[in-house]
């Protein structure tokens, strides 16, 4: 898609809490403001406090928080912004739903950062994975409630084996294939 004019579009960075969804999310959207681009970050847990309250953690509440989410940063698409979403999302068909309705207003690049449930509860300070594992907590996705692995991301970081640098370079790649964001590097004289 030409960049010509003020085109938004979206990153939706989906994978289980502690995967690194914000902190990719974060390097990511200071890159893109570096570049000129007008960023808007929507993280899960900030979003579910003050747009989604009151919601639980059954698939029907996910879905009505995933979606609100997804209709939130389809208008702010629509709008120019370069919109930057860091939440689990669980469910395959949510995350589809969301990216049809995102894309009738611009690009759609659904990130999987991947980790194993394993990494992600090494590297929990909040001891939710501990929680979830003695049955503490219940509904805990990637413990007793299920992640589906995306089907369909245009990139996958894996942040076991890559650095949170080299998940955002993947990511800028490709917003720059598809002439969501401009080539960074400069023209040859």
């Amino acid at each position: 898609m030409a960049t010509g004019r003020n085109t938004g579009f979206t990153v939706w960075l989906t994978g289980l809490s502690g995967a690194g969804k914000t902190t990719i999310g974060h390097a990511l959207a200071a890159e893109l403001e570096r570049r000129g681009a007008h960023v808007e970050m929507l993280d899960g847990d900030v979003v579910r406090t003050h747009l989604s309250k009151g919601l639980g953690f059954s698939r029907e509440d996910r879905d009505t928080n995933i979606e609100r989410i997804g209709w939130v940063a389809s208008r702010l698409t629509r709008h120019g912004a370069a919109v930057v979403v860091a939440a689990i999302s669980p469910y395959d068909a949510t995350r589809k739903r969301v990216r049809a309705l995102v894309s009738e207003h611009g690009p759609f690049v659904e990130v999987w950062v991947k980790a194993p449930v394993e990494e992600c509860a090494r590297r929990d300070v909040k001891g939710l994975y501990a929680k979830a594992f003695a049955g503490e907590i219940t509904h805990f996705t990637g413990v007793d409630d299920p992640y589906e692995d995306p089907e369909d991301a245009e990139v996958v970081a894996d942040t076991v084996a890559l650095t949170p640098e080299t998940s955002v370079a993947l990511v800028l790649a490709e917003l720059e294939r598809i002439g969501a964001v401009p080539d960074a590097t400069p023209a040859a004289c």
